[in-house]
């Protein structure tokens, strides 16, 4: 069963403490559909400016990304500048230059009203809830990424919006700002009283805890000697995440548990270069190798194989 990712496609300039990159391929469809194809097919929607570059295009190509519903405007594409202190969880936003990204509105095909799995990468929530309309019929399952921004300044589109999905992405800190609770437990129950069955609670260098219904469970982040940039991690977990949950569409907490081993396998190696250099040259064994590592750090138990996609 397929993916489709609404989303942001971006160059983005970031410096850390001891390395820069300028104007880096980014945005949260870049990392989420790059690691979602090694698991199923995924299509992405979004749009760039008449200043993409074609290498970048053929990097979607390349991976097996349908970018059929890659727009193209006039003008530049979104472009983000940041820079993360020595401890790589901080950061702050130098430069937003939305451009094109300013007026999109995203425009499904036929083709991608009919998926099964559809994810919702942090942008407006008004965006997203068009294009939950949009569908055909719904989707198996809808899941969300948002952020303070849009809890702050949209947060009754944003309630209308969490209402529709099943899943919801989000870190601590804006799962409390969204619920207004500061006990995490009642923040939770609150937001599942909103709607979603799931809630990915995303906790960095520390991992996830995910909250179904009554269950919950920890998924611990591999231990990297090095952070190289954080810039796409959580968009990459995302990517796994919904890779591995389409492709063995199992929603029990077994097959939860197995979509985050996964997500938390990719995210790990987004942050270990900039940009997706990392990210869009994996092995199965890479990927196998780096999830037998996590599950030595948890209590994972789960006799389900990593299904991935064939070419």
């Amino acid at each position: 069963m397929s993916v489709l990712v609404v989303g942001s496609v971006a160059y983005d300039t970031v410096h850390t403490a001891s390395e820069s990159r300028e104007n880096a391929l980014g945005g949260s469809a870049t990392y989420f559909s790059i690691a979602c194809r090694y698991f199923n097919e995924v299509s992405l929607v979004a749009v760039v400016g008449s200043d993409f570059k074609n290498d970048d295009r053929d990097l979607f190509n390349s991976q097996h990304i349908d970018v059929s519903g890659l727009e193209s405007a006039l003008g530049d594409t979104f472009r983000w500048g940041g820079e993360y202190e020595l401890d790589s969880n901080r950061r702050k936003s130098l430069f937003t230059d939305l451009n094109v990204f300013a007026d999109f509105s995203p425009n499904l095909l036929p083709n991608h009203q009919n998926t099964d799995y559809l994810f919702l990468a942090n942008i407006d929530p008004i965006l997203q809830l068009n294009v939950i309309k949009k569908m055909e019929r719904r989707p198996k399952i809808i899941a969300l990424d948002s952020m303070d921004f849009w809890i702050n300044g949209s947060l009754d589109n944003l309630i209308e919006t969490i209402q529709k999905v099943d899943i919801l992405f989000l870190d601590e800190t804006e799962i409390r700002l969204l619920s207004r609770e500061y006990n995490l437990i009642n923040a939770i129950k609150k937001i599942h009283s909103m709607g979603p069955h799931t809630i990915v609670a995303k906790k960095g260098e520390y991992g996830v805890t995910v909250f179904q219904n009554d269950d919950a469970f920890v998924v611990p982040a591999k231990i990297l000697p090095k952070v190289t940039d954080p810039t796409g991690a959580g968009d990459a977990f995302a990517g796994g995440f919904m890779g591995a949950l389409s492709a063995i569409e199992d929603i029990s907490t077994t097959g939860l548990k197995h979509a985050t081993l996964i997500g938390a396998v990719m995210g790990s190696f987004a942050v270990e270069s900039f940009s997706v250099d990392r990210l869009k040259n994996l092995s199965q064994d890479e990927i196998n190798s780096r999830a037998a590592e996590i599950i030595k750090l948890s209590n994972i138990k789960t006799p389900l194989q990593t299904k991935f996609r064939r070419f």
